[in-house]
Order: structure tokens, then C-alpha cells, then sequence
């Protein structure tokens, strides 16, 4: 059995303590292979040097997170189409449009979204949307952006199911994480009628974390809790839901 994360920040400093320990454990409970989505250009280090430390089981995305779009976005811009250009990523992530924490910065968001999609069509490459109060401002984007080079994953999916199919609509996988096992994350209710060959599984770790480690420190290995919930809505083996969403996780990334 291998699990695929295909979504997890290893190189926070919420790791530094015991990051090699954490994830050794997490390759020893069958959880093998780890996404790495960008933040900004402050974190590109840190990811090399974590690919170098597990280069079997590290494979590293290039990007802008939008609540780091700012001022300088179009130099941020800059480094991820420069890096893009300078060496190989299997997606360009984390993207997105967030307006929980910043409204003001839409029109910033919107402009460096669309920009790192094109970027990813340029390349073959699928993309990887972090969307947060922003369901409506993210479709819009993707539906002047909809063509057959458009695909990737929503990543942190936790919309309802209409939403869902949209988002499919799009060829995206939605990622499931953590709140699929929250008492009132609302996506347990109807996720078994998404088809499993759409869906990938995520941490966000060391964010958050699934029941019943809520509240702290998300570790890698908790990707084997949104597992077994998975196998429990979908009523199959966690074998098949390892089996299958680690084979959808290759369809998206090519590897």
C-alpha cells in the first residue's frame, strides 16, 4: 500500500524540532510519496533542502500563495516563472484567490492567479488552488481560463456538492484533508457520490489536522485518519482508497 500527500508544507518551521523524525514515520506507515506546493520566494530554499533530504519521496511545486500577493507581486512572479524556466516541478502551486484575510488585494490576486495558470498551460503542467471564501471569484477565473490544457487539484476542497462538480468541471481533482472528518466540516455528507477517481488525499500539514488530533500539529502519518474515514463513506478497503487516489495523484502530476 502507498498513500500519496499531495499536499503538505514539510518545510515549516513547525518541523524543525523533528522534521526528518516525522516524516520517516510517515514513510514507514506506507505514506511515500509528498507534494510540496510553494509559498513565496522566502521558502524556495527550504524546499530544495527538504527534496535533497528524501529525494525518492519529495517532489516540489513552484508558486505564489494569494495571501502573499502584495506590493511586490509582479518581482514574486519574477522568481516563480524564473525558477519554473530553470528546473523541473510537477505542478505550479500553491494558487489562488483567498478573501479571508485580505478583500483588498483582489484585484492583485486575480491578476497573479490567471498569470501562474498561463504559466502552467506554457509548461504542460496542472495547477494547484488554494481557495478560501472565494468559490464565486475563483469559477469566474476558471471559466475564462477553461480549455484542455487547464487541469490540476482544489486543493483543501470544502465546498458543497454542487460546488464540487463544478470544480470538476473544470478538471480538477478536489483534495481532501482533514475537514472530511470534522464533526461539522460538511463534506462527509456528500462526498461518496464524487466518484473516488476524482478525488486526491492532502494533509495541508501541520495544518489542519484530522479528528482526533484537531487542534494540533498536523504530522504526515494523520493522512492514514482522512484515509480511513474515506474507506468508511466510500465502503471499501483503505487499501483501495490508498490504491486508488495515489493513481489519480499520478494522473495529475505525471509521476
Amino acid at each position: 500500500m502507498i498513500i500519496t500527500d499531495t499536499h503538505t508544507h514539510l518545510y515549516s518551521d513547525s518541523f524543525d524540532e523533528d522534521r526528518r523524525e516525522v516524516i520517516q514515520e510517515a514513510i514507514d506507515n506506507n505514506v511515500k510519496r509528498f507534494f510540496i506546493p510553494a509559498i513565496d520566494s522566502e521558502t524556495t530554499r527550504s524546499m530544495y533542502d527538504l527534496e535533497k533530504a528524501f529525494p525518492e519521496n519529495v517532489f516540489l511545486m513552484m508558486g505564489l500563495h494569494p495571501t502573499h500577493v502584495k506590493e511586490n507581486f509582479e518581482q514574486e512572479l519574477k522568481h516563480v516563472e524564473e525558477e519554473l524556466s530553470r528546473r523541473e516541478f510537477y505542478a505550479v502551486g500553491e494558487i489562488g484567490i483567498d478573501l479571508y484575510w485580505d478583500k483588498s488585494t483582489l484585484e492583485i490576486q486575480q491578476k497573479a492567479f490567471r498569470r501562474q495558470i498561463k504559466l502552467a498551460k506554457e509548461r504542460g503542467l496542472p495547477i494547484v488552488i488554494h481557495c478560501r471564501e472565494a468559490f464565486k471569484e475563483i469559477f469566474e477565473v476558471l471559466e475564462s481560463e477553461k480549455d484542455d490544457k487547464l487541469f490540476g487539484i482544489f486543493h483543501c476542497f470544502t465546498g458543497n456538492l454542487e460546488q464540487a462538480k463544478k470544480a470538476l468541471s473544470y478538471n480538477m481533482k478536489l483534495g481532501i484533508g482533514g475537514v472530511v472528518t470534522f464533526k461539522n466540516g460538511g463534506i462527509d455528507k456528500f462526498l461518496n457520490q464524487i466518484p473516488l477517481e476524482e478525488i486526491v488525499l492532502e494533509t495541508d500539514a501541520p495544518y489542519l489536522a484530522p479528528k482526533p488530533f484537531r487542534g494540533k500539529r498536523n504530522d504526515p502519518v494523520y493522512i492514514l485518519k482522512v484515509a480511513e474515514k474515506l474507506a468508511e463513506l466510500y465502503d471499501i478497503p483503505v487499501e483501495k482508497v490508498a490504491e486508488i487516489t495515489t493513481k489519480n495523484s499520478k494522473e495529475v502530476f505525471g509521476i
